[in-house]
């Protein structure tokens, strides 16, 4: 098995960053590039709170936490992926779950490494990790996470 590009997709929180031990593994094991994901959901989609929002302000939270969520994207390859031959930051907005899939294949990526957590119990995965589990077409990893942050 060759892998050249392996897809660590984060929503920035200490649980998604458990997997990036696995990540930096498997990127020196096969001298692969590590492509970072970072998701903005679409606020529109969802109900207004305090009022109605108009586009424009709609906009400029998005333009907000697509700035911030570069400079944590930044930060992470900085402080945690030095070791590893490339990295490529990501940031889109839309469902989790499609933009993880579609970047797979417009980056032609041959491995997801997600980190999971979901209600204890037998449930394991949230919903955007089993959207990637059932829908992807390359293998996903799954790293279980036991403690919330």
């Amino acid at each position: 098995m060759e892998i050249k590009k392996i897809l660590w997709p984060t929503d920035l929180s200490a649980n998604a960053a458990k997997a990036l031990p696995y990540v930096t593994s498997l990127s020196k094991k096969y001298n692969a590039e590590i492509h970072i994901l970072y998701v903005i959901q679409e606020m529109a989609y969802h109900e207004p709170w305090y009022g109605e929002f108009d586009r424009t302000h709609l906009d400029k939270i998005h333009q907000w936490e697509k700035a911030s969520a570069e400079k944590h994207l930044q930060q992470i390859c900085e402080n945690y992926l030095q070791g590893c031959p490339l990295f490529v930051k990501h940031t889109s907005s839309g469902d989790p779950a499609e933009e993880i899939i579609n970047l797979v294949n417009k980056e032609d990526i041959g491995i997801v490494v997600l980190a999971v957590k979901g209600w204890k119990g037998s449930f394991p995965f949230g919903s955007v990790a089993e959207k990637v589990v059932k829908n992807s077409p390359v293998p996903v990893v799954t790293i279980p996470v036991t403690e919330t942050e």
